[in-house]
């Protein structure tokens, strides 16, 4: 994958006017003209037409399959004249161009409409709008900027590896999805490698840093979670559905496209489970760090209860002078000695016997 980490990209999309009639393209007025890739293939023959202009693609006359890769989705103008020269409907129209739509399969008369949220590489989750029209002979990709993962499925094509070249369009479609979705498969596996490695860190020397690297885990599982659960559906719509254009030799790679992405839930369910459960055990760690400490600082002060118990009847102001009992221990010799040893063998009888019950651990 070559393309770079959106930014922005929680939520985004282009919100119309309210009562805007429907099918209105709004794109970006700042946008640049995208560059379109046109690839028209069968089994025999391949052009690949880098930067094509839209003259061409009127013109088209083929026995094979086109796919129109542009790079690009906020250009309304290039979108409109796509959409003209190609018959496609209005309303798919509007939504390739606003973006942040969920994904889905929407059927219309000559063609399907697809969306799919396509990741992309860096240290945060992020993914950005597919929309993909599947017609009888060709396939037409938006992307939001330049860069996908569509690079394999280019070199199959360029070098009639397996099926691609002899089936039609509704194959070309699939590849593209199945491409989508196995890129999820590494982002998983990294976060996998991230939750091993806080799990270590909490099992050894847990600190404040582990929640920061759990939420930031979390979030971008939610991020995946809210991405796959409508492409889920939006699969298993498209293979079961019994448009002509999906032909029944390509609905099992459909399924088994659809398998994938319920994998990849399974896998974002479970390290969210995970998520919480470190959060648990270093929570508890936390905890038990502090009961420690205080059991420690709590078995220092019921020691020296009994010190300065001592301590304090021996600085009492009685004079021993006026009684036998005023502490006549103040004219002893040896008092003082026999104060500090009365303290330490009080002091070592505490922490024999809270040895003996278990309360200074191990």
């Amino acid at each position: 994958m070559s393309h770079k980490p959106r930014s922005g990209w929680r939520g985004r999309r282009t919100r119309l006017t309210p009562g805007t009639a429907p099918g209105k393209l709004v794109g970006d007025k700042h946008a640049d003209s995208p560059a379109i890739r046109v690839m028209t293939y069968n089994e025999a023959a391949l052009n690949e037409v880098e930067n094509a202009d839209l003259e061409s693609l009127g013109q088209r006359k083929t026995d094979g399959v086109v796919w129109i890769n542009v790079d690009g989705s906020r250009h309304a103008e290039t979108v409109k004249r796509l959409g003209d020269l190609f018959g496609l409907h209005a309303l798919a129209l509007e939504d390739v161009v606003n973006l942040g739509q969920r994904a889905k399969t929407d059927p219309f008369d000559e063609h399907l409409f697809i969306v799919i949220r396509m990741p992309a590489p860096g240290p945060r989750y992020a993914a950005e709008q597919v929309s993909i029209f599947l017609g009888k002979d060709f396939v037409i990709t938006f992307q939001e900027q330049p860069g996908d993962v569509f690079e394999p499925v280019r070199e199959r094509i360029r070098h009639g590896k397996g099926r691609i070249r002899k089936c039609g369009a509704d194959y070309l479609a699939y590849a593209l999805i199945d491409s989508v979705v196995d890129s999820y498969f590494p982002l998983l596996e990294a976060l996998g490698e991230r939750l091993e490695a806080v799990e270590d860190t909490v099992m050894v020397s847990p600190d404040q840093s582990v929640v920061a690297e759990l939420h930031a885990i979390k979030a971008d599982l939610l991020g995946m979670r809210r991405d796959l659960w409508p492409q889920r559906d939006a699969l298993a719509e498209l293979a079961r559905d019994e448009s002509a254009l999906v032909r029944k030799t390509t609905a099992p790679f459909l399924r088994d496209c659809y398998d994938h992405n319920s994998q990849l839930i399974d896998l974002v369910q479970v390290y969210r489970e995970v998520c919480t459960d470190l959060m648990s055990v270093y929570l508890s760690s936390v905890s038990n760090r502090m009961n420690e400490v205080m059991k420690v600082l709590t078995i220092i002060a019921t020691i020296f209860i009994p010190l300065g118990f001592i301590a304090g009847l021996y600085g009492m102001n009685f004079n021993p002078e006026r009684s036998a009992w005023n502490m006549p221990e103040l004219n002893w010799a040896l008092g003082y000695p026999f104060a500090l040893l009365l303290m330490l063998a009080v002091a070592v009888g505490l922490v024999v016997f809270f040895k003996k019950k278990g309360w200074l651990g191990s």
